[in-house]
């Protein structure tokens, strides 16, 4: 696996890291599903893969202690461990509600430790942003974290180039993690400039458009119940058939390069830049290697080109989110 530096000072990462959200929630969990993704934790780490994704609110922290299970036994320092705050879950309505307050950073940050089972966290992010809190003063809050030790790096996730440039003015950010992929370049107009203005890396998630980019997906049928994917915009009766018309073009120029879809969609976006560090999820073993080889392919301009041509940036049919979930993310 090929390395790359996350941010201008950060640490050094694996080109592709691990998203783990799907492990524990959102894309159906059953009960194989644990030591499933303890084998594909494993197999990611024996591929070179250091670079893994949590997040406390995912699986309401079933997720963290997940991890926190697969890197017991000596396999901590293989990695650069990230996880993230601000999404609260009531745990009896699971009414959400963002927590930016500096008070709730310090009890987050300690109960993430705790689930991981970890002294430190690698990178620390903040999962999104509540506009009734300066970020100033979130991020003031963050920095506490990294001179007492229990935090390496900070990051921010789905905001706009005014919130990153307010939150560096205050702490370095090493990363910035917003979805990216082929099916969604949002931040390539203000958010991706000033990222790299400032020296701060892009961890694009849903790399693989929640799996559209795959080529696996042909219908609803084979999604389970409790999938978001069925609640999702992109998957809506009329946008899930015109979004496959676009995934069959790069299926077209996979089949003509010897390569996957998901291989060329996650090259595609290794080739943005050398600040780029997508985070495809995988519960599969088989997929996670599919996705670890697109690491070493190699697009010439004229398959770039092609790839781009196939899916145009704005032919994309539905929005990313519903709007309950669209509120939380920052408009550009």
């Amino acid at each position: 696996m090929k390395n790359r530096i996350l941010g201008a000072d950060g640490p050094q990462v694996s080109a592709l890291g691990l998203g783990c959200m799907g492990m524990s929630e959102f894309y159906s969990v059953t009960p194989e599903s644990e030591s499933e993704s303890i084998s594909v934790l494993h197999r990611a780490l024996d591929l070179g893969v250091t670079f893994l994704d949590t997040a406390d609110m995912y699986g309401k922290g079933e997720n963290e202690k997940l991890v926190g299970r697969a890197l017991s036994g000596g396999r901590r320092d293989q990695v650069v461990l990230a996880t993230k705050f601000a999404i609260h879950r009531d745990p009896e309505t699971d009414a959400r509600v963002i927590r930016n307050d500096p008070a709730y950073i310090r009890s987050a940050v300690d109960a993430s430790l705790a689930r991981l089972g970890v002294d430190h966290i690698d990178l620390y992010y903040m999962h999104r942003r509540n506009p009734d809190v300066p970020v100033e003063e979130s991020v003031g809050a963050m920095a506490d974290l990294v001179r007492a030790g229990k935090v390496r790096y900070l990051g921010l996730s789905e905001v706009n180039a005014e919130t990153l440039r307010a939150a560096h003015a205050v702490h370095p950010i090493t990363a910035l993690q917003s979805e990216y992929s082929l099916f969604t370049r949002d931040i390539e107009a203000e958010v991706l400039p000033a990222a790299r203005g400032l020296g701060i890396g892009i961890v694009p998630y849903s790399p693989v458009g929640r799996g559209l980019l795959t080529g696996a997906i042909t219908s609803l049928e084979g999604l389970a119940a409790d999938d978001f994917r069925r609640t999702n915009p992109r998957f809506a009766d009329g946008n899930l058939e015109a979004n496959l018309k676009l995934v069959a073009e790069l299926r077209a120029v996979a089949a003509e390069s010897g390569h996957t879809p998901v291989q060329l969609a996650l090259a595609w976006l290794l080739a943005q830049g050398p600040d780029i560090v997508p985070i495809p999820g995988t519960k599969r073993i088989k997929y996670l290697e599919e996705n670890c080889a697109a690491a070493d392919v190699e697009l010439t301009p004229e398959q770039l080109a092609r790839i781009e041509a196939a899916i145009p940036a704005s032919a994309v049919s539905g929005a990313r989110y519903a709007p309950d979930s669209a509120r939380h993310v920052e408009t550009r």
